[in-house]
Formats: C-alpha cells, structure tokens, sequence
C-alpha cells in the first residue's frame, strides 16, 4: 500500500503538478523566480542616483526585479512631511530604468523623513488619523503607477514594531496588524485589484529573538488575494537558517500567499573587506550566504538582497563594529567594487522565467552546476535561465537536456552556443546566449508537456 501511495504521488508530480509552490506567475502565465535588490534613494550621505548601466549591472548579476524603499516623509502628510514631485518624478525613473533592463518594480514604505513616527502613536490610531495619513500617501503611489504593468505591486508596511506597547506580539499581530493590512489592501484593490499586495510580521524587539528568529508568528490568516507573504531574514549561525524558514513555510501555507523573502543578508562588518578567516572573515560569510542561498533555492523562494549601494557610510549598532548591508565596497552611492565573497553567492544561476512549472532547481557551488528540473508548455512563450558565466564559467559551460541533447559555450571563440549532440525533436536555434545579460534564452522546449532535466555544468562537455 505504502508503495501504491508512493508512485501515485511520483505520477502527479510527472503530470504537471508544480512541486515549487512559491514561484509567482508573470502575465504570461510563466513560473518566475524573482531576485533582486533593494533600491535606496537615500543613504545617511544624502540622496542616491542611479543610471542605465546600474540596472545593466544588475541584470548581470541576476536581478529581474527590484524593491525600491520609499521615504514617508516624500509622500505624505505626517509631520514633516510632504508630497514632493521632484521625488515622485525620480520614482518614475526608476520604474523606467527597470523596464528598460526587463527588471518589475515593487515599491515598499518606510517611516523614514517624517519628523518623528511612533510606532505605539500608530497603533493607538486616535480619530483614525494615522491610518488614514499612511493609507492616502500609498494613494499616492496607487494612483501614479495603476497603469504601469512593470509594477508588480507594494510592501505595504515595513518591519513594524511593537517597542514599548504593554501586549504580546500574537495580540499585536492580530488586534492591529492584521486589521490594518486588510484595510489596505482593500483601499488597493480599489485602485488596481491586479497589483500584489507584500507583507511582513512584527519586527521584534532587541534580545526578544526566538529560535533566534527577530521576526514574530503570524498565526491568523489575512483572508485576501493577490497577497505575497514577505519575510525578513538576516541569519548569521547557519544552524538556523533552515529552522527560520520552515516556520515562514508553515506560515505561507496558512496565510495561502507564497513567499518573496524581502530583504536577505547578514550585515558586513568594516573588518570583512580586509580579513579572510575568522569569525567575520570573507570565508565564513561566503559560507553564511551560500547555507542560506541553499536553502532558498530547494524551496523554491525567491530573494531580494539589501542593498545595491555603494559604501559612503557605515552604521554602528552591533558588537563586532561598523557594519553595512551595502554591495559594493567604493565610496560612492552607486558602486561598482564587489564584495565577491556575498555578490558570488548572490549572482548564482537560476531559472528566471520558464514556459511551463519548474518542478525544482539547485546550484552546486563546490560543482559548480546547475540542476532544474521542469514540465514544458511552449504556450506560455520564451524561458530564460540566468547563467552569469562571466563569474561562473569562465572555463565556458555546456548544457545538457535529458542527456540526449547537449550544446556548449566556449569564451575563446566567442561564436555563441555550439552543438555537440542532438536529437529530432530539439532545435538548436531556440537556444541563445545572450552574452549582454548573461542569460541562456529558450524560445521553444523541443517537446511539450513533457518532462525535461536542464543541466548547466563548467567546461565543454567531451563524451
């Protein structure tokens, strides 16, 4: 019986049940894994500026979306603040940027450039002006972008808190939290019902952390659609990594929203750039990075990492020192020196976009391969798989399909891809490398709806 139960279950999995349950779907109906960045346009130095060949770099790097923090402050009504349209019309560049690079936008608030945001003040919501304050300055955006298909939709509230307000995190959750997100994506559905609505749990309070997780439970459901469960994690003892995400698992499934970690990535310490071992030393983040990046990746989540910023400044609120979250380790708002021991990790390779379910995928660092595992459906258009053989293979790669199909890039001749082996059903030609973006494209699977394992591994395959 036992045995029966097992090859049922093998044999709806084969016939197009999706066995990674938090991918998103993009207007054509393809599995999407979104990666990406959060977009700051400000650091402690002041405002941040952006241009075409960020969001170039970006792509190379894997991105096919980006998180850009708004400033309270810029617009809405709190005190000291106000609707700018000079910041609005630097909104839309970045929205445009990113259309232009094919990389959605999803916007997210936070509480910074107001003269002062009290959380407690917040809840207690007296005369229901607070709520009413936050819900017009996301008007404000709603408005702006209802007709933006790049736009995928809005984090509606950053890591709240609950600080000193005398209540558990469960009462906060559901007596306040809860409420006020159902309230706002009702106010956003009025606008543009097709956006996704993000959301995030309670940001606990320093030295509260349990199974050292800063984030509390959500345990009520929402009961709304078009909602994308976005979570924290910043994980320094891999021991916990997958513990912190099978609860944020458990989470999802209640709440009937998939997962989009929001923001990942322990903070680099001032000390990391220059030391290679120890306990902050370039070995163990690289370790710390590729744990969680494993993680992620069996289950299918996709990630955005803070922050695609230079390192103007650091801030000072933990034990080991000066600490960032930035990528790039130059002295500008928008930089361009890696810090390779997390960029590498970050930029693995991934299926981006696949006409049809991706059933699983992994990277192997210590091989270096990748392994993806997908049912087609040619309706659903072209695939495209991030490679970033810039970083990955430089030895060039080969990719093999089902073992009977294999093709090959080699970096000395720069020709494109080239074919070793092949079978009637396959067609080369709707295989390219577009060597610009750092991306395999697929224009049609050989067979529809039909089982295929991708590999991509270094080297150029001699059978």
């Amino acid at each position: 019986m036992k045995k029966l139960i097992f090859l049922t279950l093998l044999l709806t999995s084969f016939l197009g049940f999706s066995q990674i349950k938090h991918g998103l779907r993009d207007e054509q109906g393809r599995h999407i894994i979104p990666r990406g960045f959060v977009i700051n346009t400000n650091d402690h130095k002041g405002e941040v500026f952006f241009k075409s060949d960020d969001y170039a770099r970006q792509v190379r790097m894997g991105a096919n979306h980006q998180v850009i923090r708004l400033e309270l402050g810029k617009v809405s009504k709190f005190p000291g603040g106000n609707v700018q349209p000079k910041y609005l019309l630097k909104l839309d560049s970045l929205v445009a940027l990113g259309k232009n690079h094919d990389i959605k936008t999803v916007f997210k608030m936070t509480v910074y450039g107001v003269d002062k945001f009290l959380w407690e003040e917040f809840w207690e919501n007296k005369n229901d002006q607070q709520y009413t304050t936050y819900i017009n300055a996301w008007k404000v955006i709603w408005e702006r972008f209802k007709d933006e298909p790049y736009v995928l939709g809005y984090d509606i509230v950053n890591e709240p808190r609950k600080l000193k307000m005398k209540l558990s995190y469960k009462d906060l959750t559901d007596k306040y939290l809860i409420p006020l997100y159902q309230r706002i994506i009702d106010e956003s559905h009025k606008i543009n019902p097709d956006k996704k609505i993000l959301f995030q749990s309670i940001f606990m309070n320093k030295g509260e952390k349990i199974d050292n997780n800063q984030y509390a439970e959500i345990t009520s459901p929402i009961h709304r659609k078009n909602i994308i469960f976005a979570p924290h994690i910043y994980q320094s003892n891999v021991d916990f990594i997958q513990k912190n995400m099978d609860r944020f698992d458990k989470e999802s499934e209640m709440l009937k929203a998939p997962i989009l970690i929001g923001e990942w990535g322990f903070p680099t310490f001032a000390r990391t750039d220059t030391t290679l071992v120890g306990n902050w030393g370039q070995l163990k983040y690289r370790e710390m990075y590729i744990r969680t990046a494993e993680v992620f990746d069996r289950m299918g989540v996709g990630s955005i990492k803070a922050w695609f910023l230079g390192n103007r400044t650091m801030q000072n609120f933990l034990k080991p020192g000066p600490s960032t979250w930035s990528i790039f380790s130059d002295k500008t708002d928008a930089g361009t020196v890696e810090r390779k021991y997390i960029t590498d990790v970050i930029a693995r390779p991934f299926p981006q976009a696949i006409a049809g379910d991706i059933q699983s995928f992994f990277f192997n660092f210590a091989k270096r391969e990748l392994d993806i595992n997908i049912i087609t459906d040619n309706s659903k258009g072209a695939s495209k798989i991030f490679i970033g053989a810039n970083r990955h293979y430089p030895d060039g790669f080969s990719i093999i399909i089902n073992n009977d199909f294999v093709m090959y890039y080699n970096p000395l001749k720069n020709v494109g891809l080239e074919v070793y082996k092949t079978t009637k059903d396959a067609n080369p030609s709707d295989f390219i490398w577009d060597a610009k973006t750092q991306k395999l494209i697929v224009l049609k699977w050989g067979k529809d709806n039909t089982n295929y394992n991708i590999k991509i591994v270094p080297g150029l395959l001699n059978f």
